[in-house]
């Protein structure tokens, strides 16, 4: 038997031959072609494409990368189907440090990341404004404030307190000094804290006493009385005074008998034995006084202020005598002024 082929059937053998080799180039196109995310600073975008590394799709998309870029692939990574690539671009900020300023790039925009990328590290205390959690806009300013302490300890003096006593073991109008006061010492610790290299605060930590002050310590005298051959006579106030003597000489008085007022004191009385020459300032006319001599010898006693002297100013008083020879005897002395109660 002999078999006949159909023409037809001969187009319909080319047609499906065809139709296999179509399909078979589309499953190879299909599967060569690869769908990349690429993602330029927060931007994305699909890309389909039949490059088999980063670089060269990176070249085929004519995507350059400015200097200091940062990628997540290299540029001979391996494309597949799930590749994903993430490119940053640097951005210019501005860093402030201690008042001067300067341009910086980061491919970041978090103020932590932009200070790891320029090496920055921040010490313990400083900080920076805005936080380092926060992120900026492209020219922001980054302000970074240095903080330093430093502590120290100071030492200061503590003044020593005066206290009076008041005795009877003294004279009225009399002092003593019982004990010399000394300052005390005390330690004090401070923080001083500095920003930017100036000082911003300073705080006391701790205080401490090395010494303690020692007082200065007066007696003062409240006796207002003193013993003589009369008993305690009583008075307002004494001082030591310096005194001299004179007499009825024109030497101690300028005067000869005949002159007017010779032999008057200014008060008008008698010039006398226990009349004294006095500072009207000091010693009012017709106070009555005792003359206490300091250098063991016999007391001037009991005398009034009824005189004065154009030379007797202040704590001075003149002492009336008899005889030049007295007087010269007398001499110039200290001796203490007991101003008597009336």
């Amino acid at each position: 038997m002999k078999i006949f082929w159909n023409k037809n059937n001969k187009y319909l053998k080319i047609l499906t031959l065809l139709s296999l080799a179509a399909v078979l180039i589309l499953g190879i196109y299909q599967a060569e072609q690869k769908e990349v995310i690429i993602s330029i600073d927060n931007k994305t975008r699909k890309v389909n494409t039949f490059q088999s590394t980063v670089g060269e799709l990176l070249k085929s998309e004519k995507i350059s990368l400015p200097e200091g870029s940062k990628i997540n692939l290299k540029p001979n990574y391996k494309i597949d189907r799930d590749t994903t690539i993430v490119i940053k671009t640097p951005k210019t900020y501005v860093i402030n440090m201690g008042g001067k300023t300067a341009e910086v790039q980061s491919v970041n925009n978090r103020v932590e990341d932009i200070l790891k990328d320029l090496n920055y590290k921040l010490g313990e205390l400083d900080y920076t404004y805005p936080a380092l959690g926060e992120k900026i806009e492209p020219m922001e300013e980054i302000k970074i404030v240095r903080v330093e302490e430093k502590i120290n300890t100071v030492k200061k003096e503590l003044p020593f307190e005066s206290i009076i006593k008041h005795t009877d073991k003294l004279e009225k109008g009399t002092t003593k000094v019982v004990q010399e006061g000394t300052n005390g010492l005390k330690e004090i610790t401070v923080k001083s804290t500095f920003k930017d290299g100036k000082l911003s605060s300073q705080d006391t930590i701790s205080e401490s006493i090395v010494s303690q002050p020692i007082p200065r310590i007066v007696e003062k005298g409240s006796k207002d009385y003193f013993v003589s051959s009369r008993g305690a006579i009583r008075y307002t106030h004494s001082f030591v005074a310096v005194a001299t003597a004179y007499d009825l000489s024109y030497e101690s008085t300028g005067k000869n008998p005949g002159d007017n007022s010779y032999g008057l004191t200014a008060l008008g009385t008698k010039a006398r034995p226990g009349v004294v020459s006095v500072d009207p300032s000091i010693i009012p006319l017709g106070s009555k006084l005792y003359i206490e001599s300091l250098d063991h010898t016999q007391d001037y006693g009991f005398a009034v202020a009824e005189d004065t002297g154009s030379a007797i100013k202040g704590s001075r008083v003149d002492l009336f005598f008899s005889s030049a020879d007295d007087c010269k005897d007398f001499g110039r002395r200290k001796v203490r002024v007991y101003v008597l109660k009336k």
